[in-house]
């Protein structure tokens, strides 16, 4: 008897620059290419230290997708670039980062499914949009911040 259960790839980084992203800005990461890994989910997480001060908002994660690789969905170019956010906008969200509690601090997202955002198929490319809705800037240095994803793909044993 053939048994199938999903499998989980090692953590992987992508590439999108959060240091000094000031409040109502964006940013979106650089695509990932999903032709040759085939994952059919990927969990993006993602960990972002704000500057000192008292936030009055969250931070909104959406993610873009590319059916044939070139193409991307609203105005999302699949580099690492800051991206004027429409009203509204045609990406999906995929999580929202609350950030209740004053000071300098560093704040952690749950794993993100990026599939569950293009209907459970993960597209030939996606990545993702931030955007700073906090009230606070974040942190300068990039290394203060993580973004990494884990591909996620079925076995058979």
């Amino acid at each position: 008897m053939t048994v199938v259960r999903e499998k989980f790839d090692a953590s992987a980084a992508f590439t999108i620059t959060l240091a000094s992203l000031t409040n109502n800005s964006a940013r979106e990461s650089t695509a990932v290419d999903n032709t040759n890994a085939l994952y059919l989910d990927a969990l993006v997480r993602l960990q972002i230290k704000l500057q000192a001060g008292s936030p009055s908002g969250t931070i909104n994660v959406y993610a873009y997708g590319s059916e044939d690789g070139s193409n991307f969905g609203d105005n999302a170019t699949g580099s690492d670039a800051a991206v004027t956010m429409r009203s509204p906008t045609n990406l999906v969200l995929i999580g929202v980062i609350n950030t209740p509690t004053s000071g300098a601090l560093t704040y952690k997202s749950q794993p993100l499914s990026v599939a569950r955002a293009f209907g459970g198929i993960l597209p030939r490319k996606w990545g993702i949009v931030v955007e700073n809705k906090c009230g606070i800037t974040f942190d300068a240095t990039e290394g203060n911040h993580a973004k990494a994803y884990t591909g996620i793909y079925m076995e058979s044993i």
